[in-house]
């Protein structure tokens, strides 16, 4: 219970009807859930418009409307109405305030950028508990409280979910929440209402251009950096040529990262680890910290992750010693997933797909020289069949071979996908099967692998299902692989099991 004046005492508004002084029992947005003297926020979403519920939430008897557009309802029904400029900017206010503004006790950092964002939330949260912080964490693949594992809808939640998820962390002993920050969730308000204490800028690169998201990249470069008009300090990767556009109006004060000498904190002296099953980076860290560390996942750009999340972690004064332990042990569920098959080549799991992730991928393990670099992907149906073309095209020019399957075919056929992006591939002389069952494929990956082959199962990545005809199915490639080597009676050894 709360009085509608406390609600909305930090936002700027018109009480066009009713009283401030109205008590409220719940918030609500979505007019399903309307109930007897909630207060329900008139959200104008891109397929739905909730002002049109007003005088259903005044027959329901609601006890205040939040709107930003003027409404009709009936000249009896008893209900306040507070007008805003805009109900989804005060929804976060209004939020945060029904959930006794639990960031202004939780320390909050949130990373934004195009890349690196899931693995280095899972980093910083591996160093900081295993300096003894509890440490919530929201995110792409999952919202992480205590034990619980709640999958996630949004890379960056609701403004009204995100502070329930701040008042549960606290309830359940949080001291930090570590989170993605997605350019979608700044441009919709999704964080407004707080004051992040770390804010993270990762890199970035042209994306989620389009209908409903961003109209050209100059707007995805602005929405990027509202962050740091909404954090105290901002952590930013130098090296990108984007980041002073980002950081351009900041409000926070300022650190740097990367490989460039005026950074901050900087990595030097990059070595490659090659072992079987494992690829990696070993650096020195200079500037801010001293010390030698090493991570047990390959290329530059996992050396920009654990960077990041070094100069995170210092804030908390983390120790050298935990935070080499934990770059050690950290592990993100299917981004460069190591699954260890054989002694004599390397399999990973990784989320690439998209062209640009692929390149990425690809790009860096293609430093660890292999014997073959094998890719095994599909793509998506029901979406943009350039993005085949250019997959098909990536993985023909950089992988020695290429495995073409299914994906999430969703409403269309998979040989149908298999065909446009073999039309990417026809522009290169990469060699390539095509085989649709994607169990079928893994199998032939396994099967058919070399001494010194790096074998890249790319797409899923996190997910656990499959999406035919409007019906996601269990398939989670961990278990696709286990039940591969159980059926083909391969064995791993002592030290795999290790």
């Amino acid at each position: 219970m709360a009085y509608c004046k406390d609600l909305i005492e930090k936002l700027e508004y018109t009480c066009i009807r009713g009283s401030v002084e109205t008590e409220v029992t719940s918030v609500e947005m979505d007019s399903r859930k309307i109930t007897p003297g909630c207060l329900f926020i008139c959200i104008a979403g891109a397929n739905f418009d909730g002002h049109s519920c007003a005088a259903e939430a005044a027959e329901k008897k609601a006890a205040v409307l939040v709107v930003e557009k003027d409404v009709e309802l009936p000249k009896e029904a008893q209900i306040t109405v507070i007008k805003v400029e805009s109900t989804r900017y005060a929804m976060a206010f209004i939020s945060a305030a029904w959930f006794g503004h639990p960031a202004d006790t939780l320390k909050v950092i949130g990373v934004t950028g195009t890349k690196g964002k899931t693995t280095t939330t899972y980093l910083v949260k591996s160093i900081l508990e295993h300096a003894g912080y509890k440490t919530g964490l929201i995110g792409t693949i999952e919202t992480i409280i205590g034990d619980e594992h709640i999958p996630a809808h949004n890379t960056t939640p609701e403004s009204y979910v995100l502070q329930r998820s701040f008042r549960k962390m606290l309830d359940a002993g949080c001291k930090v929440c570590v989170m993605e920050v997605s350019s979608q969730g700044l441009m919709l308000h999704r964080t407004q209402g707080f004051t992040f204490d770390l804010g993270i800028f990762t890199n970035l690169e042209p994306d989620h251009i389009g209908p409903n998201e961003h109209k050209d990249f100059e707007d995805y470069i602005y929405c990027k950096g509202l962050l740091f008009k909404q954090c105290r300090v901002g952590i930013v990767n130098c090296d990108d040529k984007h980041w002073e556009q980002v950081l351009k109006d900041h409000t926070c004060e300022l650190e740097t990262y990367g490989l460039h000498e005026e950074a901050s904190l900087r990595a030097k002296h990059l070595e490659l680890v090659k072992k079987p099953g494992e690829l990696g980076v070993a650096f020195d860290v200079s500037g801010l910290m001293d010390f030698h560390a090493h991570v047990p996942a390959p290329g530059r750009f996992s050396v920009y992750n654990a960077l990041c999340a070094i100069a995170i972690c210092r804030h908390f004064n983390v120790s050298v010693v935990d935070i080499q332990a934990a770059l050690m042990q950290a592990h993100v569920k299917g981004r460069i997933e190591m699954v260890k098959v054989s002694d004599e080549f390397t399999l990973m799991i990784d989320y690439a797909h998209n062209a640009m992730a692929l390149e990425s991928l690809l790009a860096t393990l293609r430093e660890y020289e292999p014997h073959r670099l094998v890719c095994l992907f599909g793509c998506g149906g029901n979406r943009s069949k350039l993005r085949r073309y250019e997959m098909g095209e990536v993985s023909g020019k950089l992988a020695d071979f290429t495995i073409i399957t299914s994906d999430n075919p969703r409403f269309e056929k998979p040989l149908d996908i298999i065909e446009d992006i073999k039309v990417g591939m026809h522009k290169t002389k990469g060699a390539y099967i095509e085989i649709p069952d994607r169990k079928e494929a893994i199998r032939y990956a396994i099967t058919h692998g070399e001494p010194g082959d790096i074998v890249v199962l790319a797409g899923k990545g996190h997910e656990d299902y499959q999406e035919i005809e409007g019906v996601q199915y269990p398939m989670d490639e961990r278990v696709l692989i286990a039940e591969i080597l159980e059926e083909e009676n391969i064995v791993p050894t002592q030290e795999d099991q290790a």
